[in-house]
C-alpha cells in the first residue's frame, strides 16, 4: 500500500508541477482542467492509501479503493491506447498498476473458513 499511495501521489502531482514535462511524456492535453482533476483525485487515493498504510489499516474498504483504482486505471489507458488515443507512454502506467495488482494477489493469504488478510507493507 506504501508503494501504491506513493506513485499515486507523485504522479497526480505531475500535472502540476509542469505542464510542459506532463505533455512531453504524455502527448497534448486539450482539456487541461481534467487532466488537473485527475491527478487531483489520484493524489487525493494515494494520499489516503499511505494514510492507511501507517495506522496498518488493511480495512476491505482500503483494499477495494487501492484494487479498484488499479484496475481502473490500467484498463482506461490501456483501452485508449488501443484506440489510439491517448500516447503509448500510458503503457508504462498500465504496467505500473499490473505489477500493483500483482503485489496485492501476492499478499493476500486465504484459508479455508477465513477473510482474506493482507499486510499493509
Amino acid at each position: 500500500m506504501i508503494a501504491q499511495g506513493g506513485y499515486y501521489v507523485v504522479t497526480g502531482l505531475a500535472p502540476f508541477v509542469s505542464r510542459r514535462l506532463f505533455e512531453a511524456v504524455t502527448g497534448p492535453k486539450h482539456d487541461w482542467w481534467l487532466v488537473q482533476t485527475v491527478g487531483g483525485v489520484v493524489t487525493v487515493v494515494g494520499g489516503a492509501l499511505l494514510s492507511s498504510a501507517v495506522r496498518d489499516d488493511t480495512s476491505p474498504e482500503v483494499i477495494g479503493v487501492a484494487v479498484g483504482s488499479a484496475v481502473s486505471l490500467g484498463g482506461v489507458e490501456l483501452v485508449y491506447v488501443a484506440k489510439r488515443q491517448i500516447s503509448p507512454a500510458y503503457l508504462l502506467d498500465v504496467a505500473a498498476e499490473i505489477a500493483l495488482l500483482v503485489a496485492w494477489i501476492s499478499r493476500s493469504r486465504v484459508t479455508p473458513g477465513s477473510h482474506a488478510r493482507v499486510s499493509a507493507r
